[in-house]
């Protein structure tokens, strides 16, 4: 009884772009477990969308919107959003795949305290280890200095200076806890926390969309869930391989957006020059790495 009724109340949000046939494998694993499914694709060049509609279960409510252009994740979810008519949106990767009752676990976590206005799951990867990012801390330049250099390793002696932003490698909770900061590859809001804190912000185009979200949603009051009950596995990187140079420039551009809203005023000027100097760097390291991966994979195709 308390699974029909809580698919009744869900919507899902699944914003798809050239995900192949891992989005057929995501909306059979949603058609179960929740009301609606609105697919947003972003003008996809592959056949998953129709792959999709032919393999969704007869009976499934879908809706369907078809963006002529890459509108971008944040835009996208928020054209899904306008159009969902339950208690709860969940925005899911189209990479993903829902273990039975994962969505009754999220549920029955955001409906624990009315304080709750966002809820994510276990997220795995293929062969069932723990995901990173699917609990984290929120990424302060600080937190991300510490990390880039390697200086996590003085936590156990200073965890309040040196303590890492990414929380997979810590022992998996044995109920709900309270997190700074989820995945967007699997948000579970209440509406009446969206109503309050209101849609993404569509000035990111990919990555940190979902960062920004959880500060706005802390910011409001309203508390952040890590429910290891809801079992996610997210074939991570599905719709973004055939581009990483667009995919990594967007992800920069996003840390950078994310930095200088949240950050500005608690580093010095000087200081977040040194942030953003370093972001660009790391991106031209990938950049770098790509290409000589991409000579090395020609020239051993060649030989």
């Amino acid at each position: 009884m308390e699974l029909l009724e809580t698919k009744n109340r869900v919507s899902v949000v699944i914003v798809n772009h050239n995900a192949g046939s891992y989005l057929s494998r995501c909306l059979v694993s949603c058609s179960a477990q929740v009301a609606e499914i609105i697919l947003v694709d972003n003008a996809s060049s592959d056949d998953s969308l129709g792959q999709a509609e032919k393999t969704v279960p007869a009976g499934t409510r879908l809706k369907v919107i078809r963006n002529t252009s890459n509108l971008g994740f944040a835009r996208a979810c928020n054209q899904g959003a306008t159009m969902a008519e339950g208690d709860f949106l969940l925005f899911l990767n189209p990479d993903s795949e829902l273990a039975p009752d994962a969505v009754n676990s999220l549920t029955r976590a955001a409906n624990s305290h009315t304080s709750v206005g966002m809820v994510g799951g276990l997220l795995l990867n293929a062969d069932g280890s723990e995901q990173a990012g699917g609990r984290r801390s929120v990424p302060t330049p600080w937190r991300t200095f510490v990390r880039a250099f390697g200086l996590a390793s003085l936590a156990q002696r200073y965890p309040r200076l040196f303590s890492d932003y990414l929380l997979h490698l810590s022992p998996l909770p044995e109920a709900a806890v309270e997190v700074e900061a989820i995945s967007g590859a699997c948000m579970l809001v209440p509406r009446h926390a969206l109503e309050r804190v209101g849609a993404m912000d569509e000035g990111y185009f990919m990555h940190c969309e979902d960062l920004d979200w959880c500060m706005r949603f802390r910011a409001a009051g309203l508390r952040i869930l890590f429910e290891p009950g809801a079992r996610i596995t997210h074939h991570k990187g599905r719709c973004s391989v055939a581009r990483p140079f667009f995919v990594e420039w967007h992800k920069h551009l996003g840390m950078v957006r994310f930095y200088r809203k949240f950050f500005r005023n608690q580093y010095p000027g000087a200081l977040m020059g040194m942030v953003v100097s370093g972001v660009w760097l790391r991106f031209s390291a990938v950049v770098c790495y790509h290409l000589l991966k991409r000579s090395w994979q020609r020239g051993n195709k060649d030989a």
